[in-house]
């Protein structure tokens, strides 16, 4: 089976069909898919304009979204070098017991679901690098009160999620599933609440 780099070279290989760069692409997002396959398939095609469908898109097109792929892939893939080098230290040191930033990276671990988004139609309109590094930070910081993306507020806790975690907050504005670690409790119970009031309206 190919790795990314095999496959980011089919895609860049100016000798291959514009179907084969295009197959290439779609399966770099089976080794690499912040926002999980669809919704990570769609942000690309935005950004680099064509549509999701499209079989035959224009080959610079497909090789811009590529580069953002690529530029996003370096910031995880330096982020786990520095995650794995601290839980060593970590462990030398006797502490076994992980923590919010472990739990988080576990689900995490390869680059698939990093930020996962409730639905392929609704993502951070940001590059993808740019997500993770706001992401990586909040995970490193103290919790807060608003998207650690887009820094809004409006974050409502859904139960109809279809992958991993198949409840959690949402935030309703950049439609990320937004880590519970990254929040303060005050904003969870907040989350909760936005959710039912529709509920208790209609009542």
């Amino acid at each position: 089976m190919a790795g990314f780099r095999a496959l980011a070279r089919e895609v860049r290989n100016p000798g291959n069909t514009i179907a084969l760069r295009r197959t290439s692409l779609r399966k770099c997002l089976e080794r690499f898919a912040p926002y999980g396959h669809r919704a990570t398939w769609h942000h690309l095609c935005a950004q680099a304009g064509f549509a999701p469908d499209d079989r035959s898109p224009d080959p610079a097109r497909l090789v811009r979204a590529l580069t953002e792929l690529e530029e996003a892939r370096e910031v995880w893939l330096a982020y786990e070098a520095e995650f794995a080098g601290r839980r060593r230290r970590e462990k030398h040191d006797g502490i076994r017991q992980p923590g919010a930033v472990d739990e988080w990276h576990r689900n995490t671990w390869g680059g698939c679901d990093i930020v996962p988004c409730a639905t392929p139609a609704l993502a951070p309109r940001a590059r993808l690098a740019d997500v993770l590094r706001r992401v990586i930070h909040a995970m490193e910081s103290a919790p807060g009160d608003h998207c650690p993306v887009c820094a809004q507020d409006r974050i409502e806790w859904r139960t109809d999620l279809e992958r991993y975690p198949l409840e959690g907050p949402v935030c309703a504005d950049c439609g990320i599933v937004v880590p519970v670690a990254v929040l303060t409790p005050v904003a969870l119970s907040a989350a909760r609440r936005y959710a039912f009031e529709p509920r208790f309206a209609a009542v």
